[in-house]
């Protein structure tokens, strides 16, 4: 039996509040694996969770209601990682989900489901009693499991393989589209929308695009966007940044290699569409994506619905695919009847990070290009200081932040009409949980936790007031710290560059 799991049936903690029910009933359902020990219930669906013998204190989340063969995945290496993303995470429901989702939708899952009181109290306790702090990048840890688990090795009993057939393809589910749902589902009574074939293609951005279809809802219209990649593009990028399932986290980069490496990514284009419907113009609210990698191993890492949606659409799956849905709501209150239909693609402005400087004083100066138009800008220093933000500005009663920072205001010559920003290269002192009970934890939260006056999910980046406000002087603000910055700060330049123009497509 796991250690840390014999430690906590020593002590008098009850993770239910936490989504981990115990039963003294554990009756197992048709895919619960041979071998599994179960320790703890979520109450509804059926999920479940479990040791499997042979797998050593590997966690296992069961979920009978998903689609096969989703109905097993490993979720910590043992139990006591399984509690640190409890306490990372605050319940046990993203841990379970985390499988569908990507980086981006597991982050907003933990940022519009905080911790309750009654569940802050119970991690308190899993914190202080068991000596545990909270997994610092949990969605990564949890993907970079899953990518690696021989999923194979599991034994089932009979009754799985009377119910489904492991040598058979997934049950494709009847391809219907949804406004307010997404490739793998949707919630709530909606009809589903009706298809409107486009069948159109065009070459924008260095890809080759397909629109095979739209699809009119209650609320608005839906459209599938297919972006084309071939093998050897998306082959040659793994092999630059030597991508593979074990080492395609962040935690493996900084900050600037992560930037580069979205940059150049050939599955990946930041765009904003827009749809000209009967004269009058439609924006997204929303959208998704599912990605395919023809170059990745066969059910290692492409989704299941991004399979489906290659198979509907017919699809050269020899080719790397990028399929983002994009929601257009009506501009009226009626459904309108479609008489013309045209499509403007607009790519979203790319961070481009640029050359570093650091500078000591006032009068310091930097020279640098703009890698587009050419420019030659010389940065100068004004002023340089030291100053500290409030502790009860970031209102929070449970964590401690990094309150010291440096700010540079600087002019540059020639006054810029491009966008240009300076960020601090340092990612910063990550917040610390306040201690319980007189006990002297203080975890660190997952890097994502940035602050957000200066940082973001990108670091830290500048303030730059326009000359209404302080006519040419600039300010760009340091990472935060614990400690006053003793040290020169070193400062990256940023450009914000769109690589190609509009386009303007035709539909109807």
């Amino acid at each position: 039996m796991d250690k840390t799991f014999q430690k906590l049936l020593q002590t008098d903690i009850d993770l239910s509040s936490l989504g981990v029910e115990r039963r003294t009933d554990n009756e197992p359902y048709f895919c619960t694996p041979k071998g599994a020990s179960v320790f703890g219930w979520t109450g509804v669906d059926g999920i479940h969770f479990c040791f499997v013998r042979g797998f050593g204190g590997m966690v296992f989340a069961i979920s009978p209601a998903n689609t096969f063969p989703n109905y097993v995945h490993p979720l910590a290496k043992n139990f006591a990682d399984f509690l640190r993303l409890l306490l990372a995470c605050g319940d046990v429901a993203a841990l379970e989900q985390a499988w569908m989702w990507d980086k981006a939708q597991f982050e907003t899952f933990l940022q519009d489901n905080p911790p309750t009181q009654e569940q802050q109290e119970t991690l308190a306790l899993v914190a202080t009693k068991l000596k545990l702090m909270p997994m610092e990048r949990p969605w990564a840890y949890i993907k970079e499991l899953q990518a690696s688990f021989d999923y194979s090795k599991i034994k089932y009993t009979k009754e799985y393989y009377d119910v489904v057939d492991q040598n058979a393809k997934p049950a494709i589910p009847e391809w219907k589209v949804y406004f307010e749902g997404n490739f793998w589902g949707h919630s709530g009574k909606e009809r589903a929308g009706t298809e409107v074939p486009l069948n159109q293609q065009f070459e924008w951005a260095g890809h080759h695009w397909i629109i095979p279809a739209a699809y009119s809802c209650s609320k608005g219209f839906v459209v599938d966007f297919c972006m084309r990649t071939p093998e050897e593009d998306i082959r040659k990028f793994m092999t630059k940044w030597d991508l593979h399932p074990e080492n395609d986290s962040c935690e493996y980069f900084t900050q600037e290699q992560q930037l580069q490496i979205d940059l150049e990514n050939p599955l990946c284009l930041d765009f904003i569409p827009r749809l000209e419907l009967n004269g009058k113009t439609m924006l997204t609210s929303h959208g998704c994506s599912v990605v395919f990698n023809p170059c990745l191993p066969d059910g290692m890492i492409n989704e299941a619905e991004a399979k489906w949606a290659l198979e509907h659409y017919d699809l050269d799956t020899s080719y790397g695919w990028m399929i983002f849905r994009a929601a257009f709501p009506w501009t009226s209150k009626r459904r309108p009847e479609i008489k013309s239909l045209s499509l403007t693609m607009e790519q979203r402005p790319c961070r481009v990070p640029g050359p570093h400087f650091q500078t000591h004083a006032p009068g310091d100066s930097f020279s640098f290009l703009h890698p587009v138009s050419g420019t030659n800008y010389t940065l100068t220093v004004q002023e340089i200081e030291q100053q500290t933000i409030p502790q009860k500005c970031f209102g929070s009663d449970r964590w401690v932040y990094p309150t010291h920072f440096t700010v540079m205001r600087y002019t540059l010559f020639p006054e810029s009409e491009e966008d240009i920003s300076i960020c601090d290269c340092c990612d910063g002192d990550k917040p610390m949980e306040i201690a319980v009970e007189g006990d002297s934890f203080t975890p660190e939260t997952q890097n994502n936790a940035c602050v957000g006056i200066i940082g973001g999910a990108d670091g830290p980046t500048v303030i730059m007031p326009g000359e209404k406000s302080q006519g040419r002087l600039h300010a760009a603000c340091s990472a935060l710290h614990f400690e006053p910055v003793r040290d020169d700060v070193e400062w990256c330049t940023m450009f914000s560059i769109k690589n190609f123009d509009e386009t303007t497509i035709n539909l109807i």
